[in-house]
C-alpha cells in the first residue's frame, strides 16, 4: 500500500504565555516568558516557588457549566479550548463529512496529585456519601479524549497516550500513523495537562528537578542551554493538532498548514528518570524519525528540541545532535521554547510541534529565552531573538523541521515537520 500524505490543517493552544495559537506565538517571538510566582496556597515549605500558569485572562467558569467543571479534570477543559480552536482553524465542516472516519488521540502525562488526596480525605473524613461521583471521569488519562470525541461526535479511532513528557508528540505521531493506515481520514491530536499543585511540585523536587534558585526572579527561571541552569519549570495547558490525509484536505479545500513527513521513537534502557550521557537514546529516535521520512540529515534546517533546562538532559541532547548530524550540525538552527513556556509535562510535545509547524509555515525561528551563557559555542543556538528561516537556505523550498519530546522511564519521540509543497 502507497504510503499516504499527512497534512497538519488545524492547531490549538492553550499556554502558559497565551491561549489560542495567534497570542501564543505572537509572545513567543517576542520572548515572553509565561512563569511567575506559584499560585494558591499549600507551597510554603517548598524549595520551588514558581510555575508556568495558564493566563488568568482564562477563566474556565465563563466558557463551562458548573457542571462540566465537576465532572472534568483542568485538563481535559484545557484539552476541549485546543480542540475547539483546530476544529475551526481546519475548517472542518462536520456535518458534511463521515464522523466515522474522523477520530481523537489526545493523552495525559499524569493525574493530578492534589485532586485524588482530596477526594481521598473526603472519603475518609467525611464517608463514602460525600465522595464525588465524578472522581472517576476526573481521573481517567483518557477523559480528555472521551469528552473530546463526544462534544464534536468524532467516532474515529479513540485513543489515549500516557508516556510521561513525550505524551503529547507520541499522540500526534500515533495519529500520523492511524492516517497512513489507512484507520482514520482525520485526527484530532496532542497532548494536555495541568497537574500543578503542592504534591506535584513536592514530588518533582523532591528529586531536584525544578528549578529553585530563580525563585525571587521567575521569568529567568526556565533557560535551556543556558550554564545557569538548575531544572525545569512546571507548566500547564495543552496543544492539539488536527492531521489529516493530504487528499482528503484537498478535496475540501482545507487550509494547509504544514506536513508530517516522519516519526521515530525509542528507549533509553537506561535510567528511569535521567538519559545516557552520550544522548544514544535521543540520537536513535531522531535517525528512526528520519529514516521515516526519507530523508538527509542534510535537509533538517531547524530543531525544537526537548530540552528542559536541566543540568544532565539538555547536555545530553546536544551531544545527540552533534553526534547525528555531523558537520552539518552547527548549520541547524537549534531552539528549546521551554524557556518561554516552562516544561508542559504531557502538553510539552505537542505544544512544541505546534512551533515547530508555525517555523516551518512562517519561516521564523523563536528564540529560547534566557540564553546568556550557552554550554556549547559550536552550536547554533537560537538565543533570545528570533530570526528568519531563509527559504535560500532550504532544498526545493521546504524547510524541514525536527521537534524531540522525551520521558521518564526513558522513552522518546521525534517528528520531522515542514512547510507543506505540493
Amino acid at each position: 500500500m502507497a504510503s499516504k500524505r499527512v497534512v497538519i490543517t488545524g492547531l490549538g493552544i492553550v499556554s502558559p504565555i497565551g491561549v489560542g495559537v495567534g497570542p501564543s506565538w505572537a509572545n513567543l517571538l517576542c520572548g515572553k516568558s509565561g512563569v511567575s510566582k506559584i499560585r494558591g496556597s499549600g507551597y510554603e515549605n517548598l524549595p520551588c516557588q514558581i510555575a508556568a500558569h495558564v493566563p488568568d485572562e482564562l477563566k474556565l467558569s465563563e466558557k463551562f457549566s458548573s457542571s462540566d467543571i465537576r465532572k472534568m479534570s483542568t485538563s481535559t477543559l484545557f484539552a476541549l479550548i485546543a480542540a475547539e480552536e483546530a476544529i475551526q482553524s481546519s475548517k472542518l465542516e462536520l456535518d458534511s463529512l463521515n464522523r466515522q472516519r474522523i477520530g481523537v488521540t489526545i493523552g495525559n502525562g499524569m493525574c493530578n496529585i492534589d485532586d485524588i488526596y482530596e477526594q481521598v480525605k473526603v472519603f475518609k473524613d467525611r464517608g463514602y456519601n460525600r465522595f464525588n461521583p465524578h472522581f472517576l471521569t476526573r481521573m481517567l488519562i483518557n477523559m480528555p479524549a472521551g469528552f473530546v470525541s463526544i462534544k464534536f461526535g468524532l467516532k474515529g479511532p479513540n485513543h489515549c497516550v500516557s508516556t510521561a513528557c513525550t505524551t503529547g508528540l507520541h499522540a500526534l505521531g500515533d495519529a500520523y500513523n492511524f492516517i497512513q493506515r489507512g484507520s482514520a481520514d482525520v485526527m484530532v491530536a496532542g497532548g494536555t495537562e495541568a497537574v500543578i499543585g503542592p504534591a506535584s511540585i513536592a514530588a518533582f523536587s523532591r528529586i531536584r528537578a525544578l528549578s529553585c534558585n530563580f525563585n525571587d526572579e521567575p521569568s529567568k527561571a526556565s533557560r535551556p542551554f543556558d550554564n545557569l541552569r538548575d531544572g525545569f519549570v512546571m507548566g500547564e495547558g495543552a496543544g492539539l493538532m488536527v492531521v489529516e490525509e493530504l487528499n482528503h484536505a484537498l478535496s475540501r479545500k482545507a487550509p494547509i498548514l504544514g506536513e508530517i513527513l516522519g516519526y521515530g521513537l525509542s528507549g533509553d534502557a537506561f535510567h528511569i528518570t535521567s538519559p545516557p550521557d552520550d544522548g544514544s537514546g535521543a540520537y536513535n529516535c531522531m535517525k528512526s524519525a528520519l529514516e521515516d521520512a526519507s530523508i538527509n540529515p542534510n535537509q533538517i534546517g531547524h530543531i525544537n528540541c526537548h530540552a528542559t533546562s536541566t543540568p544532565q538532559g539538555d547536555v545530553a541532547e546536544l551531544e545527540a545532535i552533534k553526534k547525528l548530524f555531523g558537520p552539518h550540525a552547527n548549520q541547524i538552527a537549534i531552539t528549546s521554547t521551554k524557556g518561554a513556556t516552562g516544561h508542559l509535562l504531557g502538553a510539552a510535545g505537542s505544544v512544541e510541534a505546534i512551533f515547530t509547524c508555525l517555523a516551518a509555515n512562517k519561516g521564523v525561528i523563536p528564540p529560547t529565552i534566557n540564553l546568556n551563557d550557552p554550554l556549547n559555542k559550536d552550536l547554533n543556538l537560537i538565543a533570545n531573538k528570533p530570526v528568519n528561516w531563509d527559504n535560500a537556505a532550504s532544498q526545493n523550498n521546504r524547510r524541514i523541521a525536527l521537534t524531540n519530546s522525551f520521558g521518564f522511564g526513558g522513552t522518546n519521540g521525534s517528528l520531522v515537520i515542514a512547510n507543506y509543497v505540493n
